[in-house]
């Protein structure tokens, strides 16, 4: 069980970290005048971190907070 709870800590961390480096890099380059051109994939990358570091019941609330916000289309 600790060990569970040391590596969701530490996803959550590596994922705030990975948001604030990976952002103003992206920025730092997107203005850039000759800047390499980066997929906007890795920007998704530390999100997946924080998600995965959050508790069960957190995870359930963004899961419903993304099915709110998104156009999904449901079928019944």
């Amino acid at each position: 069980m600790w060990i569970e709870k040391v590596a969701k800590q530490l996803m959550l961390l590596v994922g705030i970290v990975g948001v604030l480096v990976i952002y103003s890099g992206f920025f730092y380059l997107l203005f850039q005048p000759q800047g390499p051109q980066l997929p906007w994939y890795i920007l998704l990358s530390p999100w997946l971190c924080i998600y995965f570091g959050l508790n069960t019941q957190q995870q359930r609330n963004t899961q419903r907070w993304l099915m709110q916000k998104l156009p999904f289309k449901r079928s019944n």
